[in-house]
Order: C-alpha cells, then sequence, then structure tokens
C-alpha cells in the first residue's frame, strides 16, 4: 500500500468518526486496530497496544496538565474568581461599555490563573451576559466580548494545552508558557479597544452606561479580591524563571499557593475540594487517554511509511520554510471547523514536528502559531467549542446564528494577531530569548 492510500485509509477512519460524534480516544482506539493489522502483523502486535498506551501517558512533563486543569477548578468552585470579577466591575465607571470591558478584563485575569477556555466563558457569561442584557447591551456586543477573551486561556500561562503540545514535541514547555503571554495581551487591548470606539461612537449598543458614570471608583475590593490573585501567577511563572522550579514543579506550586489563597479567603471547603479534584479527574483521564491513542496511532503512521512519504513529497515539493508554516496553519484553521484542539494537535503533530525541523523552522514561534491558530478555531463556526458554550449560558431566544454573528468581529481581530505573529516572529521569541538566555 503506497503512503497516499495509508494515510487516506488512517485519517479517513479517524476523521469520519469524528464527524458522526464518535469520542476522540474511541476514533483513535479503532484506527490504531485497523492500522495494527494492515501494518504491524495482525492480531500479535495488539497486545503490545497496554504498554505503548502507558509509556505515552507515563511521562513525567504531562503531569502539569492536571495541575494547571485543578487551579482552574478550585477557583472556579470556591466562587474565589467570581469576587474577582466583581471587583474589576466596581473599579471602572466611567467608560463607554463598561460590563463588556468588565467582561474582557476579568475574563483574561481568570484566564491567566486558570488556563480553562470552557471554565472562563461559562463563568463570565454566567455572571455578566444577564446584567447585561438586562441593561440593554448589544446582545452581540455582549457574548462576543465574553466568547473572545475565552481563548485567551490558550496562551497565556498557565496552559495545559501549550503544556501538552510543547511536550509531544518535545520542546521548551517554559518557553512556550513565556512565548504566550505577549500575544495574549495584545489580544485582550485589542478587544477592549474595540469595544470602547465601537461604544463610544454607537452609545445605544450600551445605553444603561449613563446611568453609573457618577458612581465612585473603590479601590478596596481590587486590593483585597483581585491582587491577592497575582500572587498565584507571580508564584507558578516566579518559580520557573528565578530557576527554582522545572515548569512541572511551578504547577505544583501554584496548585498549592491557589489553595492557600482560596482558604484565606475562608472559601475552601471540603466540598469545593471534592467537586475541584472530581472535575480535574475527569478532564485529566480524557485528555490522557486521547494522548495514549494519538501517539500509538502516530507510531502506526511512521511504521507504514505514511508519515515518511509525505515528508519526502514536500521536500521534493522545494516549499520555503515561510510556505510550509502557512500550509500547516492552512491545515489546522480547516481542522478547526470541525475538530476539537487536542485532537487537532495530535492528529497534525506526527508531521508538523518532523517537517519543521528538517527545513530549521524556529519550534517556539510555530507550537505559537499553532495555539493561537486552535484558539482562532474555538470561535470558527460551525463547530468552534467556545460557541457552544455561549448558546449553553445565553437566553432561549439567543440563536446559533446570533452567536457566530457576536464571534465574527473578534475572530477578525484574533486573525490581525496571527498575521502580525507570521510577519513578525520575534513578537513570539524576544520574550522568552530575554528570559531563558
Amino acid at each position: 500500500m503506497d503512503w497516499v492510500t495509508t494515510l487516506f485509509v488512517m485519517l479517513g477512519v479517524v476523521c469520519l468518526q469524528l464527524f458522526v460524534g464518535v469520542p476522540v480516544a474511541f476514533a483513535f482506539l479503532a484506527a490504531n486496530i485497523l492500522g495494527a493489522l494492515l501494518f504491524l502483523g495482525g492480531l500479535d502486535a495488539l497486545v503490545t497496544f497496554p504498554i505503548e498506551a502507558l509509556d505515552a501517558i507515563g511521562k513525567f512533563s504531562l503531569t502539569p496538565i492536571p495541575m494547571f486543569v485543578l487551579m482552574g477548578e478550585l477557583l472556579f468552585h470556591t466562587g474565589v474568581a467570581i469576587r474577582a470579577i466583581d471587583a474589576i466591575d466596581k473599579l471602572i465607571v466611567r467608560v463607554p461599555g463598561r460590563l463588556a470591558v468588565v467582561s474582557l478584563l476579568g475574563g483574561t485575569a481568570f484566564a491567566s490563573l486558570s488556563g480553562s477556555t470552557i471554565a472562563s466563558t461559562a463563568l463570565i457569561g454566567n455572571t455578566l451576559l444577564p446584567r447585561m442584557i438586562s441593561q440593554g447591551y448589544d446582545k452581540k456586543l455582549a457574548m462576543g466580548s465574553i466568547m473572545s477573551v475565552g481563548g485567551i486561556a490558550m496562551l497565556i500561562p498557565p496552559s495545559a494545552l501549550a503544556v501538552l503540545l510543547a511536550s509531544l514535541a518535545e520542546q521548551s514547555i517554559a518557553g512556550l508558557l513565556i512565548a504566550g503571554i505577549v500575544p495574549g495581551l495584545l489580544m485582550a487591548l485589542l478587544f477592549v479597544a474595540y469595544v470602547l470606539i465601537r461604544c463610544r461612537i454607537n452609545p445605544g449598543l450600551a445605553p444603561q452606561e449613563a446611568q453609573i458614570e457618577t458612581r465612585r471608583v473603590e479601590w478596596r475590593p481590587i486590593v483585597v479580591y483581585v491582587l491577592p490573585l497575582f500572587v498565584i501567577f507571580a508564584a507558578v511563572l516566579g518559580s520557573m524563571f528565578g530557576g527554582f522550579a522545572s515548569p512541572t514543579e511551578s504547577a505544583a506550586v501554584g496548585c498549592v499557593v491557589t489553595a492557600v489563597v482560596c482558604a484565606g479567603y475562608r472559601k475552601l471547603t471540603l466540598s469545593s475540594i471534592r467537586v475541584s479534584i472530581i472535575e480535574t479527574a475527569k478532564i485529566s483521564v480524557m485528555i490522557l487517554f486521547i494522548v495514549a491513542g494519538s501517539l500509538t496511532f502516530s507510531q502506526i503512521l511512521a511504521v507504514s511509511g505514511g508519515t515518511s512519504g509525505l515528508l519526502r513529497t514536500l521536500a521534493e515539493a522545494a516549499f520555503s520554510p515561510m510556505n510550509i508554516v502557512l500550509i500547516m496553519l492552512v491545515i489546522l484553521l480547516f481542522l478547526g471547523c470541525f475538530m476539537d484542539q487536542i485532537s487537532m494537535i495530535l492528529l497534525t503533530l506526527p508531521f508538523f514536528v518532523p517537517l519543521a525541523l528538517s527545513n530549521d523552522i524556529d519550534m517556539i514561534w510555530l507550537m505559537l502559531l499553532v495555539l493561537v491558530t486552535m484558539e482562532l478555531s474555538l470561535l470558527t463556526p460551525p463547530f468552534g467549542l467556545l460557541l457552544f458554550v455561549m448558546k449553553g449560558v445565553a437566553p432561549k431566544d439567543i440563536t446559533l446564528t446570533n452567536v457566530y454573528g457576536a464571534a465574527m468581529p473578534f475572530v477578525l481581530m484574533k486573525y490581525v494577531v496571527l498575521i502580525l505573529l507570521i510577519a513578525w516572529p520575534q513578537v513570539a521569541t524576544w520574550l522568552p530569548n530575554l528570559v531563558l538566555r
């Protein structure tokens, strides 16, 4: 069987199952069984699957994933994150589109502490969307501002997805975490500027703002409920930057500090700990199950000659490194229309990493572009994950078409950041080079 037929069969089996709704882990498992029968000598090869799965998920470098997830779950289930958002609400009073700006700043702050796109969007949506609609905000502006910052959790550390990507690509986890800071903050600034300008031009988008212009700025809630949370951020990055801890150890430090901060607010109860641990276990098991299936899938592709055949063909085509990067991003944008982010990473990484290394492409820059592209896919119709999260928390009269329309201006701004990173790689690489040199 030639490499084209091999790839068509193996990728077709996975994509077809994902399209009809089969869970990702089981889709890879079915493809792996077929691959073993076709390329690895039949049923005898299935005996090695448990061993390979254990090797895949037994990596110490994957430990930060459940740690970062646990940090976000603790902040969410103890209510500490909600108090921080309310504090930001009391700080911003005399700006157009105040609650939309609060959702952007609060969402960015929570994203920087939780690393969870879904948790961030669900929290801000449940907290602020009803208030914004009741005060007469334009529904598209309200939903768009909430959805837009959910994906920032994928960029600003701690990011479980960044850890997974760097670990599987066998690249610097610390370098990728640091590289995501500048693009993440740049997106947040673009979103805030967009809301301010639109509400200044058309005050009808936020008609109730004039009623609160005389309210005093309250700094005490910021000092009490927001600033202490940045101790968590400082603990994670500070221990890593200072050389006191590896990325894996800094994730453990972050969990301990998060628990201490929640306990300081007297919100850390046995009930909240129990729920947080259960939710963390659910998410982590799902991720690691998918990782195990995907890595076995990658090995089968390598043995079958599918990966080497594709790489050889692209090398003979003599594409420039920049063209290769653009091809990769186009593939990810296409897959993002109907596939979740973890599946995209695990399906494409076996091809992207060897191709990038053979063409001397900067891996930190490439991985950051992959993260930004996948963040775009979170808001890309028809199957962007955050679109469905927003539909779930929005009023019943909001249609999915309304949600799509709300996301589009913010999707365009994310494309602006992506183009900036492609045109000037230094935007992605200067901070990691400065900190880690």
